[in-house]
């Protein structure tokens, strides 16, 4: 059985970034490395900041959007439930 991870990335600046990918490891190496186009290679996003794990790809593809959709004080407070310090939780994986 396959897993799938929504996650949330971040930058200096705090913009945010949600995803949702097979392979964290890897997914999160290819932002830190800006080895993708686009918004995280743009706006520099590459700390890790939360994300949750599932075994649904139906499940983890509509918990993304239900977080792009939440206003950023939502996704804040999601994140500080969890990591109150923004932590760079892939501190270690490299």
């Amino acid at each position: 059985m396959e897993n799938y991870y929504i996650y949330i990335m971040t930058n200096k600046s705090r913009t945010l970034y949600i995803g949702v990918t097979n392979d964290l490891i890897r997914r999160v190496y290819e932002h830190k490395n800006h080895l993708i186009e686009g918004f995280t290679k743009k706006y520099q996003i590459t700390k890790l900041v939360y994300y949750e794990e599932t075994n649904d790809i139906q499940e983890a593809i509509s918990r993304e959007k239900q977080l792009k959709g939440w206003l950023r004080k939502k996704k804040i407070d999601l994140i500080e439930s969890i990591n109150p310090d923004w932590q760079d939780l892939s501190d270690g994986w490299y």
